[in-house]
């Protein structure tokens, strides 16, 4: 039985996720610490290095792109927008913030 029935996001366990969370780069790790959601950092480190690949290895347009799916993400699943109204940054002040 899943816990969490409000919420439509998916959820998967991970076998090791502090192993995979200290073997991830400093730039993530300090990104995961500021995340809103609650990110794997298996599937962080997916999008992380997806996105360098595409970028040509531009880290700050990989943390965007990390961004740029969170916000994606709570605004798509109703408990967390209504969760991270307060805190999460939008418009003009979310690109002054440094979080899109």
């Amino acid at each position: 039985m899943r816990r969490n029935l409000a919420t439509r996001l998916r959820r998967r366990a991970s076998r090791n996720p502090m192993r995979d969370y200290d073997r991830a780069p400093p730039p993530l790790r300090a990104w995961l610490a500021d995340a809103i959601l609650p990110w794997s950092p298996k599937s962080a480190l997916r999008v992380y290095e997806r996105a360098l690949g595409r970028s040509g290895g531009d880290i700050a347009a990989a943390l965007t792109e990390l961004d740029r799916r969170e916000t994606a993400l709570v605004a798509r699943d109703p408990l967390w927008r209504d969760a991270c109204a307060s805190v999460m940054p939008s418009g003009q002040d979310a690109a002054k913030a440094g979080r899109l």
